[in-house]
């Protein structure tokens, strides 16, 4: 990472501005949409299995287990994947779309 925290930031932007750009070319090239969901939606930390939204996770937790429904060593991506896939497809409904 750079020592320049503004410079370092902004060629993140650029990135994901890149990579954006190139998803919205394959898109169209095969006649899909792009979703995108809310950027504060928890999705690392609500457990994709009952729903339930934990108050506090720091990034140096990669794995947890749900205090509500039970479910052990959850790891972290994988359940945001799960609830960004879940939360899509409910907004989808919502329109219409899905």
């Amino acid at each position: 990472m750079m020592k320049n925290k503004k410079i370092s930031k902004e060629i993140a932007d650029v990135s994901w501005h890149k990579f954006y750009t190139y998803l919205e070319y394959k898109t169209k090239w095969y006649a899909r949409t792009i979703h995108k969901i809310d950027k504060w939606f928890p999705s690392s930390k609500t457990c994709s299995y009952c729903g339930h939204v934990m108050e506090e996770m720091p990034l140096s937790i990669r794995k947890w287990d749900c205090p509500k429904c039970g479910i052990k060593n959850i790891d972290r991506d994988i359940n945001a994947s799960i609830n960004i896939l879940k939360q899509g497809i409910k907004e989808l409904k919502k329109e219409n779309v899905a």
